[in-house]
C-alpha cells in the first residue's frame, strides 16, 4: 500500500474511541501518517511541531475549546490557513452549524453516522487535489527556474557585448541624464562608471558651435522626436581632463506603449587621427 505516503493527517477529536476507530480506518486503506489530538488545544500545539500537517479532521463537539473555535485559529495563522479542514460530528447536524463551519473557513462538514467508503473517497479526493495543486507549483516553478535562466544568459549575452563592443555606449533618461554606460565610453572620456551616472550629456558633448554645445534638451530631443534617429553627427566629447575628442554621433529614441521617449541610445566612434576628407 503506497496511496498518499507522503501525507500527513491530523484527526482531532475528545473521545479516546473515536480516534481510535478513525486511526484504524484511515490507515486500513490509505498509507498515510496520522497524528492525534485530544482537544483544540493539543491540534494547534501539533501544527506548530509539524508545519508539514496537509489535511485535518476535525471535531466539533469538545469541551474548552471547540471545533468551531480551532478552525477560527488555525485559520488566523499564515502557516496554518491553507490546510482543508474537514469537520465530522455526530452531534452538530442543522444547517446552521453547517453554515457557521464553512464561515470559519472549513472545507467540509460531514455529519455521523458515515459510511466508511464515503469517508476514505472524501479524504482521498483532498488528497488528489492537493497532488495536483503541488504538481502544479512544481510545474511552475520549473518554468520560473528556466525563463529566470534564459533571462541571466541573455543578460550575459548583452553585457558581453557591451563591454566588448569598441564603440562608446551611453544610455540617457529623456532629460539627458546618463543612465548606462560601457566599458569604451568609460574609458574615452577618462571617467568612472559612478562619475558618469547622472550627468548631463551637455557635461561631456558639444557639437561645433558654442550655441550646440548641451543642447540636448532643445534641438537634440526635438529631432528625435520627429525622426526617431540622429546619426553620423560630427562632434566632441568632452573628457575629464578637458581634452576635447573628435567623435562620430548616433543617437536613438526609444519609446514605449504610448510612444513617449524612455531612453535615447548614443554611440560614439572615437575619430582621433581621422583626417577630414574635403569633397568639391
Amino acid at each position: 500500500m503506497t496511496r498518499y505516503a507522503d501525507f500527513k493527517l491530523l484527526i482531532v477529536d475528545d473521545h479516546a474511541h473515536n480516534l481510535f476507530t478513525l486511526r484504524t480506518l484511515i490507515e486500513s486503506h490509505l498509507d498515510v501518517s496520522v497524528l492525534e489530538a485530544g482537544s483544540g488545544q493539543e491540534a494547534i500545539d501539533l501544527t506548530h511541531a509539524h508545519p508539514d500537517i496537509d489535511l485535518i479532521i476535525l471535531d466539533v463537539q469538545m469541551p474548552e475549546m471547540d471545533g468551531f473555535q480551532t478552525a477560527s485559529l488555525l485559520k488566523l495563522r499564515k502557516r496554518t490557513r491553507d490546510i482543508p479542514i474537514i469537520f465530522l460530528t455526530a452531534a452538530f447536524k442543522s444547517e446552521e452549524f453547517q453554515r457557521r463551519g464553512f464561515a470559519v473557513g472549513a472545507a467540509d462538514y460531514l455529519l455521523k453516522p458515515i459510511e466508511d467508503a464515503q469517508l476514505i473517497n472524501k479524504i482521498s479526493t483532498y488528497f488528489r487535489l492537493i497532488e495536483k495543486e503541488r504538481e502544479l507549483n512544481r510545474t511552475l516553478e520549473l518554468k520560473v527556474a528556466e525563463r529566470t535562466r534564459e533571462l541571466a544568459e541573455a543578460r550575459q549575452y548583452l553585457e558581453n557585448i557591451l563591454n566588448h563592443m569598441g564603440e562608446a555606449l551611453l544610455v540617457l533618461e529623456p532629460d539627458g541624464r546618463i543612465k548606462l554606460t560601457n566599458p569604451a565610453a568609460r574609458r574615452l572620456l577618462g571617467y568612472s562608471e559612478a562619475e558618469l551616472l547622472g550627468l548631463a550629456i551637455g557635461d561631456v558633448f558639444e557639437e561645433e558651435g558654442d550655441e550646440q554645445a548641451g543642447a540636448f534638451m532643445g534641438t537634440w530631443l526635438e529631432a528625435l522626436i520627429r525622426t526617431g534617429a540622429l546619426s553620423k553627427i560630427e562632434a566632441r566629447f568632452i573628457a575629464r581632463d578637458g581634452r576635447r575628442v573628435p567623435i562620430l554621433f548616433s543617437r536613438t529614441a526609444v519609446k514605449d506603449a504610448e510612444g513617449r521617449i524612455s531612453d535615447i541610445i548614443c554611440i560614439a566612434k572615437d575619430m582621433t587621427g581621422y583626417t577630414r576628407i574635403e569633397t568639391d
